[in-house]
């Protein structure tokens, strides 16, 4: 049985000749805290890559095919970005929204 003692970064547990204690400074404790955390990252997202994996399509979409223009719903007001300049781009906002 060993007994950890955080507050002073101890470890002591019974030996053959005594009691064993294995001390640390708060740099290392810090460095292996780090450490231990990007592994655990790395496992995370192995995990998460392989489920994804079998989840994503195998064929990869077709760049060249068109998915069609952008039609502005119905009850639509245009308002200019930029009413001073002259480039004309506008963008669409929606008049039939609810109060919510």
């Amino acid at each position: 049985m060993d007994v950890p003692n955080y507050t002073y970064l101890k470890l002591k547990m019974p030996g053959p000749c005594g009691v064993i204690t294995i001390s640390t400074s708060f740099q290392c404790t810090y460095e292996y805290e780090v450490e231990c955390y990007e592994h655990t990252v790395i496992i995370v997202a192995s995990k998460e890559l392989a489920t994804i994996r079998k989840e994503v399509v195998k064929e990869a979409p077709n760049p060249k095919q068109s998915a069609g223009l952008f039609e502005p719903i119905e009850g639509a007001k245009e308002v200019l970005i930029d009413p001073s300049g002259s480039k004309g781009k506008v963008v669409h906002i929606g008049t039939t929204l609810s109060s919510k």
